[in-house]
């Protein structure tokens, strides 16, 4: 059975699983002839997924572990939380310009220094603002809190948490989160699937004789490229060699590029770790620890 990739597909899969042979979940964004059909009708749908599923021509996405899966979204909501405090301690910013009052964002971070934004001297309604959105950062904040300890607790029992804690730059709620995007990292047959998997690889283009390569496509997981980028900005502090890597690129190219390119190759380390089963005693050096 062909069943496309939606939100409840894996409740749907876990229901019907032990009834059918397979079940095949399809990634339509990935099949055309689905997402792009001029006749967009469930039968219609149905009946060409059906054609290509008895040709194994259907492009297939992964269902990952459920203890993966849960991590991941617990993760993402977090990344929400995370968007909207930002959103809102820029609001605070602009409020404040707007009275006359010039601040640092960074200066919002906590309670105390939200509080006494409070004792500014601005017209009432700013104030009755003020105070609304500072009461919503603090509760995000206590949101934020909880989900932490949460991923922290939930990681330490992934497969590979001790292997990708150990190198610089990923800490417990870090790796954590990579580990719930990247899953069992045998679904992957080499590090340029990883990267494919997390779209940090370049559009690739070519024509007759030219070939040109173009942005990166960011076609995977958003939340397990971000979190790679600030991994990568705290590992090349670590790594002689990944910083040396990142210098002589970004002399070239630019910072921008230089840290992309420096994060795919701390995820290849990423991926020869977890697939060997490494632990690094010193990861400056590349030092594994004995077994």
């Amino acid at each position: 059975m062909a069943v496309e990739a939606t939100t409840n597909t894996r409740h749907f899969v876990r229901t019907i699983q032990d009834h059918v042979g397979k079940v095949h979940v399809i990634s339509t964004k990935q099949f055309k002839v689905v997402s792009q059909s001029v006749k967009k009708t469930d039968a219609n749908d149905a009946e060409t997924m059906a054609l290509f599923l008895s040709k194994g021509m259907l492009p297939e996405v992964r269902l990952k572990d459920e203890r993966y899966a849960e991590i991941e979204s617990l993760a993402g909501t977090r990344h929400k939380l995370v968007q909207l405090k930002s959103a809102l301690k820029n609001k605070i910013h602009n409020i404040l310009s707007a009275q006359g009052i010039v601040t640092k964002k960074e200066c919002f971070s906590s309670d105390k220094a939200l509080e006494k934004v409070l004792e500014y001297k601005v017209n009432p309604v700013a104030h009755i603002e003020l105070e609304v959105i500072i009461d919503e950062i603090k509760g995000l904040n206590a949101g934020i809190a909880k989900i932490d300890a949460e991923l922290t607790d939930r990681g330490k029992d992934l497969d590979g948490h001790e292997g990708i804690t150990s190198v610089k730059g990923i800490g417990d709620k870090s790796g954590t989160i990579l580990l719930s995007v990247i899953g069992n990292i045998n679904d992957f047959e080499d590090e340029k699937k990883l990267a494919a998997y997390f779209g940090i690889v370049p559009r690739v283009s070519n024509s007759n004789e030219t070939n040109h390569q173009g942005r990166i496509t960011k076609q995977g997981s958003k939340l397990g490229r971000t979190t790679l980028v600030q991994c990568t900005l705290v590992a090349i502090r670590y790594s002689a060699y990944l910083k040396a890597f990142y210098d002589k690129l970004k002399a070239k190219k630019g910072s921008g590029k230089a840290i992309i390119a420096t994060a795919k190759k701390l995820l290849g380390i990423i991926y020869q770790t977890l697939k060997n089963k490494w632990v690094f005693e010193d990861f400056g050096n590349f030092v594994l620890r004995s077994t």
